[in-house]
């Protein structure tokens, strides 16, 4: 398979011992922007996306003009492009200073496909307030960029906490110091009722509370999407009814900030905190956290050491652009990052590798069954890292063309152990052989035993500010 609908794909230099047919996206996008290059006859495009709370994000790019034979490559380039951008900077308004007749064909996109109607539905509607509109316009508003400060703040009796698909995790810290950890196995995806998932976080914060003379502030992390400490959309929730959701998960963490007094408490995405414990423990900005667990959660430290209004869901941002590539079962969209970096990705690449395992085995079993594997050096499993390896590196050079990437941190429960230490030789290969000048400029990073830990707990705990 050459073609996507149009757009040429390219084969990768380095291909994953498991997946003949990947097609990375970095190289279709810079195949295609060269093409368009050496026809004489790019048309510029400009695409923004607007936040419901004022931040503009432009992104500009160019295009095959309307009357070459490979304009027909135009949509799909497009179509993936704004896919990046939505889960990655997020926002309801989309302009586009472009050809009319592609700006209809993508308006329709989101209102009449599965796919595009899924990333209306949880962008733009559950995230932002309003459904996706797509605005053909040439008058595009200035950009207005927003970026404020996260955690560091360390002084005082906190609890961090970080509630992930398969476990959720707690910490008690005095001065930014630990003093407590516990991790507890819990299934929050497909609960319907929401007291299970205040039940279980409650719980957490009491055995941390118990390793405190008092308690100051909390601080807590979470797949998904929170502002001012409401649920906005989150896998967690996922089995809770929406009438529920409305009633119950929305103002979650505020139900438990009452019950416990009212001391400071901040919830934001895993993902930024990942971000966050990697720059305060590298010393080092410009990072991009990525975490391979239940999912793949992402998170953005720019180069001043703020967060942005970006949301960095990499969950769903493109990586592989064979139309045949793996689906991803919740939003439908093919090739996606959850199917490349996450437990999904080990469970995905079992049968390839030659690994039988029941099919109703838990991702976590699975997952825990290649690691096992590979300490007692399984070739099969081994290849099963190699080949998120490869993934991984060709992924970082694709964040490279729409994040200014210094650093990128690599964690999770997928990399535990030598797979670990695979995934990321594999990476940084790619990096070396396909991308030179990138890799010469960005560091990638795991965090030691201590980070691994702690670091994220730390982090968390340090989000909320005392105010006396």
């Amino acid at each position: 398979m050459n073609l996507n609908n149009g757009l040429s794909l390219v084969a990768p230099r380095i291909v994953p011992v498991l997946d003949a047919q990947f097609r990375p996206a970095v190289l279709a996008n810079r195949a295609y922007r060269e093409q368009v290059a050496q026809s004489g006859k790019a048309q510029p495009v400009t695409l923004a996306l607007e936040q419901t709370d004022g931040p503009i994000y432009h992104f500009k790019t160019a295009i095959f003009a309307e009357d070459t034979p490979q304009a027909a490559a135009n949509y799909v380039y497009l179509e993936r492009i704004l896919k990046f951008l939505l889960w990655s900077r997020g926002g309801w308004r989309i302009y586009f200073d472009g050809p009319a007749a592609l700006a209809a064909q993508l308006a329709a996109h989101y209102r009449k496909d599965p796919t595009g109607q899924f990333d209306s539905n949880l962008v733009g509607e559950k995230m932002f307030d309003r459904a996706l509109e797509l605005v053909n316009t040439k008058d595009i508003p200035a950009e207005r960029a927003q970026a404020n400060p996260l955690g560091r703040h360390l002084e005082g009796c906190r609890i961090g906490f970080d509630l992930g698909g398969s476990d959720r995790k707690t910490a008690a810290v005095v001065d930014g110091q630990v003093v407590f950890s516990e991790e507890t196995v819990w299934d929050p995806y497909f609960h319907p009722d929401p007291q299970y998932h205040y039940d279980g976080i409650m719980d957490s914060l009491r055995q941390a509370a118990a390793h405190l003379p008092r308690v100051d502030a909390i601080g807590g992390s979470a797949a998904g999407v929170y502002v001012n400490n409401r649920v906005k959309v989150a896998s967690l929730f996922r089995g809770v009814p929406p009438d529920l959701f409305e009633k119950r998960v929305k103002n979650l963490f505020l139900e438990i900030k009452q019950a416990w007094n009212n001391v400071p408490l901040e919830v934001v995405n895993d993902g930024e905190v990942t971000a966050l414990a990697g720059s305060m423990a590298l010393e080092k900005n410009g990072v991009l956290g990525i975490a391979l667990g239940t999912s793949t959660a992402g998170g953005w430290v720019n180069g001043e050491g703020n967060i942005t209004s970006w949301i960095n869901e990499l969950a769903f941002v493109p990586v592989d652009y064979h139309p045949h590539a793996a689906r991803d079962e919740w939003s439908g969209d093919y090739g996606v990052g959850a199917q490349y970096f996450s437990q999904q990705a080990v469970g995905r690449l079992l049968p390839a590798a030659g690994i039988d395992a029941p099919a109703d085995m838990p991702l976590p079993e699975k997952l825990k069954l290649v690691q096992s594997l590979m300490e007692q050096g399984d070739a099969r499993a081994r290849k099963i890292y190699e080949t998120i390896g490869v993934y991984l590196g060709y992924q970082i050079a694709h964040f490279a063309d729409f994040y200014a990437l210094q650093n990128v941190l690599v964690l999770g429960r997928v990399t535990s152990g030598q797979g670990g230490t695979l995934i990321v030789e594999g990476a940084k290969h790619v990096l070396q052989s396909e991308f030179p000048e990138l890799a010469d400029r960005i560091a990638i990073h795991v965090p030691d035993e201590k980070q691994k830990r702690h670091g994220q707990a730390i982090a968390a705990a340090s989000l909320p500010e005392i105010t006396r």
